[in-house]
């Protein structure tokens, strides 16, 4: 397929680059990609395949794929906008405005989002995510959008430049962490090592 500068437009992402790549930095950015047709976001071949030939390969054309871009694009700039001026753990406002919604729910008063890293898992470690009340005294507390998340100790220095967002998908939705200090990632995303 012979590209047109649109494929490779400006922004964080274009159709050379590799599926897994760019959903790993930019999880939101998979349900634009399968709302457009392409479902490969979480096969094996995404690691090694760009979003130009996976799309090719769908059989979306060139205008297509542009459109698709420009969408996956818009995330990607807002999610990077979103954290940019975040503490050492990065939270997207989409998953802030879902733990204020889990807690209206629950009808707790004052309540947190408590995440901690917890043995198990078939990477070894997995992460864990409850509603509490109360905080406990070495808590850390990160507050967006208004929504509080509280970590112990040691789960916030293992979490120390992640990013925690809230997805959305036809495969199920959920808290999603892009953690860079994981060594190795299980296929689920919820387990690592």
């Amino acid at each position: 397929m012979k590209r047109k500068n649109s494929l490779m437009s400006p922004g964080l992402i274009s159709g050379d680059m590799n599926i897994g790549t760019v959903v790993e930095k930019y999880p939101r950015v998979a349900a634009i990609f399968t709302g457009y047709g392409l479902h490969c976001t979480g096969c094996h071949g995404s690691n090694s395949e760009t979003i130009e030939a996976g799309a090719a390969g769908h059989g979306m054309d060139e205008e297509t794929i542009a459109l698709m871009l420009r969408d996956a694009n818009k995330i990607a700039l807002a999610d990077a906008e979103d954290t940019k001026n975040d503490s050492e753990l990065k939270i997207t406002s989409k998953a802030a405005q879902k733990v204020t919604e889990f807690i209206k729910q629950s009808k707790k008063k004052g309540g947190y989002l408590r995440i901690s890293i917890i043995e198990g898992g078939c990477s070894g470690k997995s992460y864990n995510f409850a509603l509490e009340n109360n905080r406990k005294n070495k808590d850390t507390i990160i507050e967006k959008n208004g929504a509080k998340f509280i970590l112990d100790k040691s789960s916030y220095e293992q979490l120390k430049g992640s990013k925690i967002d809230y997805l959305e998908s036809l495969q199920g939705s959920g808290f999603k962490i892009h953690n860079p200090n994981a060594n190795h990632t299980c296929g689920c995303g919820s387990s690592f090592s």
